[in-house]
């Protein structure tokens, strides 16, 4: 592995055994994420902390190109914060890697969105895509009928309605503060 790894140890003394422990462990993520060009690791024992299961302090810190990725776990046995440290980690990488291949969800390449023309994606953007049509009976009724019916339906939002007071359509919807409005539309 070409990573260079970094121990530090603060109130603790670095035995042979916690080094190749850390060492194999920490080689490991270089499946997961093989941009990395440094790693760090810090050891500590915290001898005054609250808690007696959170004395022992494992941080990992990698280091490449465009990122730093970083990962604290806190246990009772510091080869159990270094496991739970590499959990964490495993999940921020796959994390990571995630925000990067995901972006165009169309399943383009980067060269067929750069060939398409300046003009032809200002079209694309600008045109909304209508992604479903619904049809519906109306039944006259008062505003206090559509307020029953909304709330039977389930609707949160608005309803619309053909008012029979009024012989119009209208939009009932539920304001911020619990009290409801209508829109009543005209031609203008």
């Amino acid at each position: 592995m070409t990573v260079k790894i970094e121990i530090f140890t603060k109130n603790l003394e670095l035995t042979d055994r916690l080094n190749d422990y850390v060492v194999m462990k920490v080689e490991k993520l270089e499946k997961f994420l093989e941009e990395v060009d440094e790693s760090r690791v810090d050891l500590s024992h915290v001898k005054t902390a609250r808690n007696a299961n959170d004395r022992y302090v494992a941080q990992l810190t990698l280091r490449g190109k465009g990122f730093i990725l970083r990962s604290e776990e806190r246990s009772d046995s510091i080869f159990s914060a270094v496991d739970a440290a590499l959990d964490k980690m495993r999940r921020q990488i796959t994390r990571f890697k995630g925000k990067r291949t995901r972006g165009r969800g169309d399943g383009q390449t980067i060269a067929e969105v750069i060939e398409t023309p300046l003009e032809e994606a200002h079209e694309i953007e600008e045109a909304p895509i209508i992604a479903r049509r619904k049809r519906f009976m109306l039944i006259p009724m008062d505003e206090l009928e559509a307020i029953e019916q909304m709330k039977l339906l389930g609707h949160e939002s608005f309803f619309v309605f053909f008012n029979a007071n009024t012989n119009e359509f209208n939009v009932l919807y539920q304001r911020r503060d619990g009290s409801y409005g209508i829109i009543i539309p005209e031609i203008g």
